[in-house]
C-alpha cells in the first residue's frame, strides 16, 4: 500500500449561505477528525474555518471559495489527503481504505474475488467481495464480517477469508 495514496475523507455537497462556505458530507470521525489538516487535495484546498453543522456533517471555508457561485462549482467534489497523513492505528485496527481492493483469497489459497467496499450495519464492519466474472457472464458478489473468526489475517497484500465463510 503507496503511503501517499489519496484517501477520501469527506465530500462537498453544496454551498452554504453566499460567503463561499460549503456543505461537507463526512466519510470519517466527524468534524473534529478532519481539523488536523489545513488543506486537502495536495494543498488545491486551503482550510480557514471548520465546524460540525449539528447533523452529522461539517460546514468549512477554504481560501479558495470567496462567494456562493464558487462554493456551488465545488459541489461533488471529494476531499482527500494523503494515506501517510492519517493517524497511527493500534494492532487489528485497520482504514476502510487499506482493505478496500485488496485480493480476498481463502485459507486454502484459493482466489475469491476483490474487497470492494466495507459497510457497518450497526453490528460491526462487513466486507463485500466481488468475486471475478463467473461462467454465466456476471460477477456475483458475498459479504464477510469484518471478524478474526472469518477473516483471520489480512496486510497490504491480501486479505485471507476462512473457507466456512468463502461463498461459492
Amino acid at each position: 500500500m503507496s503511503a501517499d495514496r489519496p484517501v477520501v475523507l469527506a465530500a462537498i455537497t453544496g454551498a452554504h449561505g453566499i460567503g463561499g462556505e460549503v456543505r461537507l458530507k463526512l466519510f470519517g470521525e466527524g468534524a473534529g477528525g478532519l481539523k488536523r489538516y489545513r488543506a486537502f487535495n495536495d494543498g488545491k484546498l486551503t482550510v480557514q474555518s471548520l465546524r460540525d453543522d449539528g447533523k452529522g456533517g461539517a460546514i468549512a471555508r477554504f481560501a479558495e471559495s470567496t462567494d456562493r457561485n464558487t462554493a456551488e462549482k465545488l459541489r461533488g467534489t471529494a476531499l482527500s489527503v494523503p494515506r501517510s497523513t492519517l493517524p497511527p492505528l493500534a494492532p487489528g485496527e485497520y482504514y476502510h481504505a487499506d482493505v478496500i481492493g485488496l485480493p480476498a483469497v481463502s485459507a486454502t489459497g484459493e482466489a475469491l474475488g476483490t474487497v470492494i467496499a466495507v459497510d457497518n450495519f450497526g453490528a460491526g464492519d462487513v466486507l463485500e467481495i466481488e468475486r471475478p466474472v463467473g461462467e454465466d457472464g456476471r460477477k456475483h458478489r458475498f459479504m464477510v464480517p469484518m471478524r478474526v473468526e472469518s477473516v483471520p489475517e489480512w496486510d497490504e497484500v491480501r486479505l485471507v477469508v476462512d473457507d466456512g465463510w468463502a461463498e461459492g
